[in-house]
């Protein structure tokens, strides 16, 4: 079977987590909700419905998540143009393609947003694939985002590394059976990465990429 290298992109390829976060304060705030910065940091990586489940609670009206949800996805939409990947983002993909490595985004992002992170990441020619939001009934921590990776990839979970930067990636990964790497450019604690199943920890794509030869990546070929 090929060996695949499975990416969340918020956070990890791209440094986009507080864009979110004031998109989602600014959202909560013109629904009438006070919501803490610090807790809505904690819960980006979750798709939308989920994100304000978590922090509302459960008993939303429908109408109520919609609304909040279109907020958020308009008031983010005016930062596409601007949006930024973290410096060796793209080479460590190429890096990782050059050893053979099918390389599958696994995220939350769908249509415009999806584009404009893709954009921003500029490494189209080694992308093999990307399971989004809209490619599955259960976003992350549910298993399903990473095994349906697994599947754009031909790959086993075995044969797999996924990396991501929230608790969210690390708990999907790891009940879908795949080793985790951590980053810690989200801006989440190393505690709470490993606690959550991360294999490995790194401060982001380029320390990932200068010390690739000894990483769960160099380790599972």
């Amino acid at each position: 079977m090929p060996q695949a290298a499975l990416f969340d992109v918020d956070g990890t390829l791209a440094d986009t987590n507080h864009l979110h976060v004031t998109c989602w304060w600014e959202a909560f705030r013109q629904a009438g909700h006070r919501v803490a910065m610090c807790d809505i940091h904690r819960a980006v990586g979750l798709g939308s419905d989920d994100l304000i489940a978590h922090l509302l609670g459960d008993d939303r009206d429908r109408d109520e998540v919609a609304r909040i949800g279109a907020a958020h996805k308009t008031l983010y939409a005016t930062y596409f143009d601007r949006l930024a990947a973290f410096e060796g983002a793209g080479d460590l993909l190429r890096a990782l393609a050059g050893r053979g490595r099918r390389i599958v985004l696994a995220t939350s992002a769908s249509g415009g947003e999806l584009a404009a992170l893709r954009a921003a990441v500029d490494a189209d020619d080694v992308i093999t694939g990307t399971a989004s939001s809209e490619d599955v009934s259960e976003g992350k921590p549910a298993p399903e985002p990473v095994e349906h990776a697994l599947e754009i990839a031909g790959a086993s979970a075995a044969e797999a590394v996924f990396v991501g930067d929230s608790v969210w990636d690390m708990r999907a990964a790891s009940r879908a059976g795949v080793p985790v790497v951590a980053l810690l450019s989200g801006g989440i604690p190393r505690d709470d990465l490993e606690e959550a199943g991360a294999a490995a920890v790194y401060r982001d794509v380029a320390d990932l990429l200068a010390r690739l030869d000894s990483s769960p990546f160099a380790r599972a070929e």
